[in-house]
């Protein structure tokens, strides 16, 4: 009786600690649908960023639900928001993946963000796919110099982005005098800065100042100031729209009608809402894609999206849609909801046929892909060429 009621005890115990670990993993084995995260910058500085990028995905996912789901699943979209901030980004990751239990999350807009966030993911082994993060210290440790394990993104990297704006002012505007404006609270306007200012040197050109502010500032005129003075042909200015809208609109009020040139960051429709359509003319952006892109791909997708949200998508949108299509071919090739299956997946991504471009993601995970230009006139987007690795 003894040795029965023992045996049946021991079996217990191991049945409840069985129950508990695959509780604690990072996936529920035993659950009807497959949670992927979808962490994004919902609210503060980036919000419009953020919301495009969700509603890619989900839309993404919509299509994939329809279509069966996965693994014999559907996928449910857990969304949280980092608030812009890299605080809160490590700490929606925390909640994604220790109380949510997704298998895998994607998003983010921002480098700062983004390499908080990724921290959370590398210590939990959970894979993150990176939508619109383009500073390379997102992929690889910057003190180890090592390509992290569990992280990836979809866009491309910021040595080759500013060396195509430094290209594109030098070769198509024919201009070779610049002054950068870097907002130094951003891990993604202080590295884009430096590549572009490389390459422009490199091949000819010369950065006569680099002039600082931070996120939030409101008032850019003594520093603008500063810049008219040195009589600059191009001002550089790798920034997000907010403050990008702010640092183009007193520019023109203060007389500086020179060619304004910038990142992805600059792409949102905030951007001619705070600067003026007007004072927008003569600028350029380097781009991950280009709405009015004629790709039978790219067209259905817009359509679709239009159906969707009422409105065309920007860049986030596009990307936030190609990562969670490339995480939801992952887990159908790994076969698994196994985060450390799918992180090998994803690691053997190639050729998948993204909106953005055919994408792979290579030794350091990051995609090859090209660039766009993008020129901004009364208020509008226009394609201007497009630029391959």
């Amino acid at each position: 009786m003894k040795k029965g009621f023992f045996r049946w005890a021991a079996v217990l115990a191991v049945t409840i600690f069985m129950i508990g670990a695959l509780a604690g993993c990072g996936y529920e084995a035993a659950s009807n649908d497959l949670k992927i995260g979808l962490l994004n910058e919902m609210t503060g500085g980036n919000a419009t960023m953020g919301t495009s990028a969700v509603n890619g995905a989900k839309l993404a996912i919509k299509e994939a639900n329809a279509k069966g789901g996965v693994l014999g699943k559907q996928i449910k979209a857990v969304i949280a928001d980092n608030k812009s901030e890299p605080s809160e980004a490590a700490n929606a990751m925390t909640k994604l993946v220790t109380q949510d239990k997704v298998v895998a999350v994607t998003g983010v807009f921002a480098s700062s963000n983004a390499i908080a966030a990724s921290s959370v993911a590398e210590a939990n082994r959970v894979p993150f796919l990176a939508v619109g993060a383009t500073n390379p210290k997102v992929t690889v440790d910057e003190k180890s110099g090592k390509v992290k394990d569990y992280t990836f993104r979809v866009c491309f990297i910021d040595p080759f982005q500013g060396t195509v704006g430094a290209n594109f002012v030098l070769q198509t505007l024919k201009l070779n005098k610049a002054v950068t404006l870097i907002d130094n609270s951003s891990d993604y306007s202080k590295g884009l800065a430096a590549f572009f200012k490389d390459a422009f040197t490199r091949a000819g050109g010369v950065v006569l100042a680099e002039e600082a502010y931070l996120q939030k500032d409101q008032d850019f005129k003594t520093i603008l100031t500063k810049v008219k003075a040195l009589n600059p042909e191009i001002i550089y200015v790798p920034g997000y729209y907010e403050e990008v809208g702010k640092i183009v609109k007193q520019a023109r009020e203060i007389g500086i009608a020179v060619p304004i040139i910038g990142g992805d960051g600059w792409d949102s429709p905030k951007l001619t809402e705070i600067a003026t359509a007007a004072a927008l003319n003569n600028t350029f952006f380097t781009n991950h894609y280009a709405v009015d892109d004629t790709s039978a791909a790219s067209r259905a997708f817009v359509d679709t999206y239009r159906r969707e949200y009422g409105q065309a998508p920007d860049a986030m949108a596009v990307l936030a849609y190609d990562a969670a299509n490339i995480l939801i071919d992952a887990i159908k090739r790994a076969n698994s909801a196994d985060p450390g299956k799918i992180r090998e997946a994803l690691a053997a991504t190639k050729d998948f046929p993204a909106i953005t471009g055919t994408t792979t993601l290579n030794a350091t995970h990051d995609a090859v892909k090209s660039a766009v230009v993008i020129e901004m006139k009364d208020g509008r987007q226009l394609y201007r060429t497009t630029v391959k690795p």
